[in-house]
């Protein structure tokens, strides 16, 4: 797939077109850093080109209009024909960052090529490249002793490194969190014991929230996003009796948790990690069965949680 060589791509044109991104590069050590929303202005437009380099442009990232919810609010639309290596293989926040004071959810294809997590096990999928692409969600700029530590990780000189940063408050941070209604929904289904070679193909889609003056409640926001309001539609090749049985468990709904703020679940446990695994989903899951030709709709949306917590 070259995940990274394709990402690079994207990384290159926004490089190109900074000023109408409003986007600012900078070197730090010879890696090149995009700034998309934590000194630099950001915007919609930057977010979606962030989401695409996460996916490795192995899906179309678009903003469509609100369908109907009552929320007057657009929507961020991921459509991919290749699920897994978009969504699994790269778009994943799957690596924690942590140098000193500094703390980024690592994802897009530079993962691939550390690919220490078990995840690349499971999806059989991992590789090499000449130039990694990777995206930091954070609030601050990296250090040259951040940029050693992933040179060192991935094995690289710094100069063949090019990551793209945005604050979760930033308009482009939010942006792209609430891109991974379809990557969440793959990430549920492989820790239920599904084999995700059975997804051909899938769409996925969560309103835009408003935007946050602090990063914990642009957090709640984003997640809040996809938790009770996003929806994902899933072209499967499975068994029936799995999808029926496995399907309820898949959406949002399916925690006890269900139905409280992120903001408000946050200050219950004190950890990210200490949260029930079982909400980490959209809100609605629809599966279409290719070898049934059946389709199975699970979990539902709840507009007047997403009203609370978008201050609405």
């Amino acid at each position: 797939m070259q995940l990274n060589r394709r990402a690079l791509r994207i990384a290159d044109r926004m490089r190109g077109e900074s000023c109408r991104l409003n986007v600012a590069e900078c070197f730090v050590d010879g890696a090149t850093i995009l700034d998309c929303g934590v000194r630099a202005l950001g915007g919609i437009q930057a977010g979606l080109e962030m989401a695409r380099v996460c996916l490795a442009d192995l899906a179309e990232v678009q903003l469509v209009p609100g369908d109907g919810d009552s929320l007057g609010l657009p929507r961020i639309q991921v459509v991919s024909d290749q699920p897994v290596a978009a969504c699994m293989a790269s778009q994943y926040a799957g690596w924690q960052i942590q140098v000193g004071k500094f703390f980024a959810m690592g994802s897009g294809p530079m993962r691939a090529v550390y690919g220490k997590e078990k995840l690349y096990d499971d999806i059989g999928y991992r590789e090499t490249a000449h130039h990694v692409v990777g995206v930091l969600e954070t609030a601050r700029l990296p250090n040259e002793e951040v940029i050693h530590y992933l040179a060192d990780k991935l094995a690289l000189p710094p100069n063949q490194m090019t990551l793209l940063l945005a604050a979760t408050r930033s308009l482009a941070g939010a942006t792209q969190v609430v891109a991974r209604a379809l990557e969440m929904a793959l990430h549920k289904l492989h820790e239920l014991g599904f084999d995700l070679k059975q997804v051909r193909a899938g769409q996925g889609s969560a309103p835009l929230p408003p935007p946050a003056t602090d990063d914990l409640t642009a957090l709640g926001r984003t997640n809040d996003a996809i938790l009770y309001g996003g929806r994902v539609v899933l072209w499967v090749d499975a068994d029936e009796d799995q999808v029926r049985q496995l399907g309820p468990k898949v959406p949002a709904c399916a925690s006890s948790d269900f139905g409280a703020l992120f903001t408000e679940l946050f200050q219950r446990y004190q950890d990210f990690y200490k949260m029930d695994p079982l909400l980490f989903s959209p809100a609605a899951v629809i599966f279409c069965n290719l070898r049934s030709g059946r389709t199975h709709a699970f979990g539902r949306t709840e507009t007047q949680v997403l009203r609370r917590s978008f201050g609405m």
